[in-house]
């Protein structure tokens, strides 16, 4: 792992406060309203955080993180009254900082454990962060590696009954992620489709050859990644998918990390 000294990435995780108590009372909700609250929450959360240049993952659901280079603690307090003044349910969120994603959201994880638990009826929009810095960013600088599958449509989607399709797609990227998680301290995140995306620090591309060869001989499928990096997940995401679209079009599997190399 080769992570630069002004590499610093701030995550944000967003619990639901109380809501596996409110699932229930004064009678258990149907399902389908449960999905429905959760989707608008995670739709409003991602174009909060998206207007900021942030990039937002759902996670669980009822805990959703992002990555938010760049914005401070006043914008995430606006959050939580845009949540207050639009559905019946209140969130609380933890902010860490740190050189890798993962320890980043550790940390975050950590702020809100401290505070109470997510189903405690006294807790009810804690914003605690891990220090004093949230919203700096400088110097900051996150790295994005945007995946897909190598022809998902042709060897999957119509080929094979969506049923098993579906399965494939989510044993590659549980592998995916949980391979970037164990060896480089990243946090991936499948995003629809056949579609990760991974917040790394910055790695060499020996780094992304042994992930991409590590998902195709434990699961058969063979991946195509494209890396970008810049001060915001935005910036980041950016180049990553103009990256990805040259995989496309050449046949390779890795670009764009010959420039996060000369970077650092």
């Amino acid at each position: 792992m080769n992570s630069s000294a002004n590499e610093v990435v701030q995550l944000s995780l967003v619990q639901i406060d109380e809501y596996g108590p409110w699932t229930v009372t004064p009678d258990p909700r149907r399902e389908t309203d449960l999905q429905s609250l959760q989707a608008t929450l995670y739709a409003d959360f991602a174009d909060f955080v998206g207007e900021r240049d942030g990039y937002a993952f759902y996670g669980r659901f009822d805990n959703m993180f992002a990555v938010t280079n760049g914005v401070d603690a006043e914008t995430h307090t606006r959050y939580q009254r845009r949540v207050r003044n639009r559905s019946p349910v209140s969130v609380s969120i933890g902010i860490g900082r740190a050189s890798t994603p993962a320890e980043a959201l550790g940390l975050a994880s950590e702020q809100l454990q401290a505070v109470g638990s997510a189903q405690d009826a006294d807790r009810r929009e804690v914003l605690a962060a891990a220090s004093n810095d949230v919203g700096d960013a400088p110097t900051e600088r996150v790295t994005v590696a945007h995946f897909d599958i190598v022809d998902a449509t042709g060897s999957l989607t119509d080929r094979r009954n969506a049923v098993d399709a579906d399965l494939a797609v989510k044993r590659a990227t549980l592998e995916l992620a949980t391979y970037l998680r164990d060896h480089h301290d990243s946090v991936a995140h499948f995003v629809g489709g056949d579609n990760v995306i991974a917040i790394c620090p910055s790695l060499d591309p020996a780094a992304f050859d042994a992930t991409v060869d590590h998902v195709r001989e434990t699961t058969g499928i063979d991946l195509q990644v494209g890396i970008g990096r810049g001060a915001t997940a935005h910036e980041a995401g950016d180049e990553a998918k103009h990256a990805l679209e040259v995989c496309r079009e050449t046949g390779t599997r890795i670009q764009g990390v010959e420039g996060l190399a000369a970077d650092d």
